[in-house]
């Protein structure tokens, strides 16, 4: 697990402001695995957002990208 310098409110923030947008996202699935997707942001909720990807609903927490298991590269 890795720590990112930013803190909670920094990463929520980050994400609110790249809402409906199209972004590219790097998934770390584990053993290795890593997937890249275009994904749009969806919703924002107080602990979790989600997103979409060729028709599917995914929900991340903000926890994942503060650990490193999810990044968000702007597109």
């Amino acid at each position: 697990m890795k720590r990112s310098n930013l803190n909670l409110a920094d990463v929520k923030n980050n994400v609110k402001n790249l809402k409906g947008e199209s972004v590219w996202l790097a998934i770390n699935r584990g053993r290795k695995k890593i997937e890249k997707v275009s994904a749009t942001i969806k919703d924002i909720y107080p602990s979790v957002f989600t997103i979409t990807t060729n028709g599917s609903l995914q929900t991340f927490s903000y926890f994942d990208i503060m650990c490193g298991n999810v990044k968000i590269l702007q597109s």
